[in-house]
Formats: structure tokens, sequence, C-alpha cells
């Protein structure tokens, strides 16, 4: 697959930790014919955006605990026609699908659960041999708003990221690759919208350092 227009493919272009998933998925070479979880997928824009890359004879499953993200996710689906992105409302812990997939990615998820091991064990187990998991996670704490630390009171886990690789380790997957990289700005712009999203507060002019986000990409082996 040719990945030079990698960012408009995937219709991601306003996300602002669209790099790091790029790299991930440029690094798997993921294409047509992948089966994919996007577990946690909230509105579903990268579920929808991934079933841009894996083609008709792909298929994706937008996995979200929230029963309203469902419907969110089948709109959006059936607005750009694409069928094989099927959603289903499951929490990332008790992770069934009705087949073995190529790829279990989450992002933003891992922060929010009770027990982070487990989704990690669960997303393992409905991957095949020699599949992959991807998990991105944030270091919340060392965001910096105007030189201020960024802090995320309602996250049971703010600082998971951190703790990804050994935790992937744990989990009897073998670690591939492990980076983070930190979106950062000041002024107007995605970055600014994106934490006023967040915090409900417009930064205005203020420097911004975005959460670092943690990004794994481990395989299984049988």
């Amino acid at each position: 697959m040719d990945y030079t227009n990698y960012s408009e493919l995937l219709g991601l272009r306003n996300d602002v930790y669209r790099r790091p998933l790029i790299t991930a998925l440029e690094r798997l070479e993921l294409g047509l014919g992948w089966k994919c979880a996007d577990v946690g997928a909230g509105s579903g824009d990268v579920a929808v955006a991934l079933a841009e890359l894996v083609g008709e004879n792909g298929r994706i499953y937008a996995i979200d605990s929230n029963p309203l993200a469902r419907d969110v996710v089948a709109k959006a689906a059936a607005k750009i026609g694409r069928s094989q992105v099927i959603a289903i409302t499951q929490a990332g812990e008790d992770l069934r699908l009705p087949e073995l997939i190529d790829l279990a990615y989450c992002r933003f998820l891992l922060l929010h659960v009770a027990d982070p091991q487990k989704v990690i064990e669960a997303m393992s187990k409905s991957v095949k041999n020699d599949g992959y998991v991807v998990i991105q996670e944030p270091i919340t704490s060392a965001g910096r708003i105007g030189g201020s630390p960024f802090a995320m009171p309602d996250a049971r886990h703010p600082d998971i990221g951190a703790f990804l690789p050994k935790l992937i380790l744990d989990s009897g997957l073998e670690l591939l690759d492990a980076w983070a990289e930190a979106p950062a700005w000041a002024g107007k712009g995605p970055v600014s919208a994106y934490l006023e999203s967040l915090t409900e507060v417009d930064p205005g002019d203020e420097s911004i350092v975005l959460p670092p986000l943690v990004t794994v990409i481990a395989k299984k082996h049988a």
C-alpha cells in the first residue's frame, strides 16, 4: 500500500494525535483484508478511518461499553458506505468477538478502566497467533499549559502510559516497539481547540504541550 497520503486516507487531519497512529499502522503495514478491533471506539472516527485501509474484504469491530456509541458509529459508517464496520456494545474487559482478528487497538481507554491488565489480556485473546496489539495511552501529568502540569482528575490511571511496556510483557506479548509523542502549540489551532474541548477553558496564546501519548506495538505468539 502507498502510505504517501496516509493522513488524508485516514480522514483524521484534525486528530491531534494522528501522527503516532499513522506511524504505528505504517509499522504494521496494515492493509486490505485485515480484521481489526477498535476497543473503546467512542464516536468511531478511528474505526471508520481504518475501514478505508482494510477495504471491502476486511472488517472493523468498533467496541464501546456505552450503548449510545453503537448508533453513532453505525451512522458514521453508513454515511460513507462502510458496511464492514460492525459496532458492538461491550466493555474492554469482556471483549468477545465472533472471530480471531489481525489487530486489536485501543487509545485513551486504559486510563479509565478499573483493571488495565485485564483489558490487555482480553485484547490479546481476541488476536490470532502472529497478530498484533497496539495500545496508545497518555502520561497526563507530563502535559503542560503555560508551564503548569496538566491534570485529569476523573481518570483512574492518568499516567498509565508510563507503565505500558511492562504491562505488555506481563500479558505474555512480545514488545516490538514503544515510543512517546506529544503535540505542542501556541495560539489558535487544532491543539488548543482539543485542549479546550477537554477542559472547557480557552488557553489563549499560552504554550501548550499535550500529554505525551505512549504507543506500544506488540505481537502475539502461539
